[in-house]
């Protein structure tokens, strides 16, 4: 119902104390290895460490695919191509080999083109907030008990909603873990990393709970 920037909130919540754990070992090794770093460091075993590395990997390799999939459909749609399911996979090996070539190009490049993608996102979810700020003070009827109202099947109490609501809200909170594969492309990173994650996560965290509010 209403309610659903509480979700958000306990995401960032949870969020964050996960950034407190990568920050906390970033900055003892900045290296660009990331969570397999962390576990052969732990461990000591490879196995282990290659099985990290792995699932790693698979969860870029799907998430990738998944929004390159859907890039590519949103593509064909909006331009009203028809091209099907052949097509928009054509699309989305496309996109991806730009993307690759981006990367390839340098890292430079990459954080250039996340800056304005980044700009790209913020200024539509500026534009839905705007939108409900110009409707709240427009002296339409608003119902501000809505906020706090929870609509909730009546199997479900609203602790489970919550709880059912915060593992999808989660994902709009995860990414920033992948930027400790970048330690070694920073400079000074042990000062540099906790100030910028907490402070993009914070951003996050606000710009998200104020668009579901």
């Amino acid at each position: 119902g209403g309610a659903a920037w509480l979700p958000f909130l306990v995401a960032f919540l949870i969020a964050t104390i996960t950034a407190f754990s990568y920050l906390e070992l970033v900055t003892k090794y900045p290296q660009a290895a990331g969570a397999a770093l962390y576990v052969h460091k732990a461990f000591g075993i490879q196995f282990v460490t290659f099985l990290v590395a792995f699932v790693v990997m698979c969860s870029g390799i799907t998430s990738a695919s998944t929004a390159s999939r859907f890039f590519a459909a949103n593509f064909d749609t909006g331009f009203g191509l028809g091209w099907g399911k052949f097509g928009i996979a054509v699309i989305a090996l496309l996109f991806m080999a730009l993307l690759a070539m981006v990367n390839l190009r340098g890292v430079g490049e990459s954080v250039k083109l996340n800056v304005v993608l980044t700009i790209v996102e913020a200024t539509g979810l500026m534009l839905v907030l705007f939108v409900g700020l110009w409707a709240f003070t427009r002296g339409l009827d608003v119902d501000f008990s809505r906020v706090i109202a929870f609509d909730t099947a009546t199997d479900k109490n609203a602790f489970m909603a919550v709880t059912a609501a915060t593992s999808l809200a989660f994902f709009a909170m995860v990414g920033f873990e992948d930027s400790v594969n970048m330690a070694e492309e920073t400079k000074d990173p042990v000062n540099t990393f906790p100030k910028v994650l907490l402070s993009g996560l914070t951003i996050a965290g606000i710009v998200y709970i104020l668009v579901s509010i």
